[in-house]
């Protein structure tokens, strides 16, 4: 077994009497004590001298309590399972270790298997906040409010109704009874994490690394604390700096250290962006909640609308991160499916978050509300909801995109032509709903012809078809008969329909007006005569000849 050489078993150079050596060899030999281990929370030096007094044949119950024991603040609850399990089959038993082992059930998602096992346990405050917490599990409300009526005001008690608040999303009652026990006990530092949890979960992300602080200083190494610090810097930082704590946790412990082990797997895939996502996040959906909902994002990301939608289905929501989840994989599926019923739902789940008392003044909150007048097509009070937080996203193409949108419904042609050239992303930029938003912005600002060069650098679908006959038609509105003209022509010999014919010879009828008018260049009208004979109608002879006479007598043509 490896010591820590952090204090040398040797002593000074002064030791150099016979006496004072054989003190120091016989200071050697001593095993080091059980206790020493566990008071450092060295569980993996305890382990290893407990398996080496199973080796050497002193084990006794004690000694497999405490394997349990280590294992289990180790992280690794299989082992304490195990171990647990073969204490609990013994004859005279302590009814306790079936209490121990529902907890390593517990921590291991099988919450089936830890309500039996608790139950066999004996009647004491422990069994009454495991079976709260697995109640909580089941979604049992009744039980719960059972169990939670037997809780006492007692440390532990109040710990375990504190977590309850926190896993509801009741993250004020939880700092107030965390607050009510460190006036009373300040040198419990480690509610100083959980203060913190619940301050990053209300995205104080200042307040929480503030409050966090003060437990780094005394245990720097702490798994959870410099977990939370990584969160804390990826929100108001990024990635990249998130990533940077992690790593230096990473170094400072040993390949046997499993404790935290899922947790920083997860987060270190949502540091990178989602990169490794589809190996990382699986394993972990029962384990970590917000595996689920990161992984669903992971689809949504990368348009796999119906994986993240199977994800999401079977999810009762109890947080708004759900509810919001929820109503995106419905809006996107509906969006896509052109379902009103999806669209329906997907609304009622945003008009819940943003219309709930505790996220009406967030900025989710406020999206969600934005997001479901969108889909009523409400666009005034959509654009009353993203002014409102514009600010935090002023360069966010998401947000943009949406905002370009409500913009051009409203008529706010000027404002939408700026917020949707802010738009960098090329996915953004090459779908139908941008260039055909972006035209619209063009043609009402009177700048046709970049309506008309969108159009140019289209590849030949459905799509392009789609924005030729937008530009044909509001080009005509906005008397930029040119452009419709040229968007008219296109579409009548890509479909010989007379409507295409109508459009285009009073497209075409309007530049010759422009130039009489001197609003257009006379160069326009040989296009004009090329256009029109580009339709084999008899009315485009008679158009023509009356239009020639007119330049000749004008002198338009050499």
């Amino acid at each position: 077994m490896m010591l820590s050489r952090a204090k040398p078993a040797a002593v000074g150079p002064q030791a150099t009497s016979g006496q004072s050596s054989s003190a120091a060899a016989e200071k050697k030999r001593k095993l080091p004590k059980l206790e020493t281990f566990i008071v450092n929370r060295d569980y993996l030096g305890a382990i290893t001298l407990l398996e080496f007094l199973k080796a050497t044949g002193k084990a006794d119950t004690d000694t497999l309590l405490w394997t349990g024991y280590a294992s289990f603040h180790l992280g690794d609850y299989k082992k304490a399972m195990e171990t647990y399990k073969v204490l609990s089959e013994e004859p005279n038993a302590d009814p306790l270790t079936h209490l121990y082992l529902a907890c390593c059930y517990f921590f291991l998602g099988w919450y089936k298997e830890a309500d039996e096992e608790a139950q066999k346990g004996p009647t004491c405050k422990l069994q009454n906040r495991l079976l709260f917490h697995i109640s909580h599990k089941f979604n049992d409300e009744k039980r719960l409010m059972g169990y939670h009526q037997n809780l006492q005001d007692v440390i532990e008690d109040q710990l375990s109704l504190a977590s309850i608040h926190y896993l509801r999303s009741h993250y004020q009652e939880a700092i107030d009874i965390y607050k009510r026990i460190l006036l009373e006990n300040r040198d419990f530092l480690s509610i100083n994490v959980y203060v913190a949890m619940c301050y990053y979960k209300l995205d104080y992300y200042d307040v929480s690394q503030e409050v966090l602080s003060v437990y780094l200083q005394n245990f720097p190494d702490s798994v959870i604390a410099v977990n939370l610090k990584a969160c804390n810097h990826f929100r108001l930082y990024n990635g990249k700096a998130a990533e940077a704590e992690l790593k230096s946790l990473t170094e400072k412990t040993t390949p046997h250290f499993r404790f935290g082990e899922d947790l920083i797997k997860h987060n270190l895939v949502v540091f990178r962006n989602g990169e490794g996502a589809l190996q990382a996040f699986p394993p972990l959906l029962d384990v970590i909640p917000e595996a689920r909902l990161n992984l669903v994002i992971y689809h949504l990301r990368n348009d796999d609308t119906r994986a993240a939608f199977d994800l999401m289905k079977d999810v009762e929501p109890s947080t708004p991160q759900e509810y919001i989840l929820k109503g995106i994989v419905n809006a996107a599926l509906g969006q896509e499916q052109e379902s009103r019923e999806h669209l329906k739902i997907a609304q009622q789940y945003f008009q819940l978050v943003g219309g709930s008392a505790s996220e009406c003044d967030t900025i989710p909150g406020r999206q969600c509300m934005a997001s479901c007048f969108f889909l009523l097509k409400q666009f005034e009070d959509v654009l009353i909801y993203l002014s409102s937080i514009k600010g935090y996203f002023y360069n966010d193409d998401t947000f943009n995109f949406n905002y370009g949108q409500a913009k051009v419904a409203t008529g706010s042609y000027e404002e939408a032509e700026e917020v949707l050239l802010m738009i960098q992303s090329e996915k953004f930029k090459s779908d139908y709903a941008y260039l055909s938003h972006l035209a619209r912005c063009y043609i009402m600002n009177k700048k046709p012809r970049l309506a008309w060069e969108l159009y140019l650098k289209m590849e030949t679908s459905s799509e392009s078809f789609s924005l030729l006959q937008l530009i044909a038609n509001d080009c005509y509105k906005m008397s930029h008969y040119y452009f419709s003209a040229k968007a008219f022509d296109v579409l009548e010999r890509l479909d010989p329909n007379p409507d295409y014919w109508e459009g285009k010879r009073g497209a075409c009828i309007g530049v010759f007006q422009q130039i009489i008018a001197g609003q257009e260049p006379k160069d326009l009208f040989r296009d004009i005569v090329s256009m029109l004979r580009n339709t084999s109608n008899p009315q485009v002879e008679y158009i023509i000849r009356i239009m020639k006479k007119y330049a000749k007598e004008n002198r338009w043509t050499q």
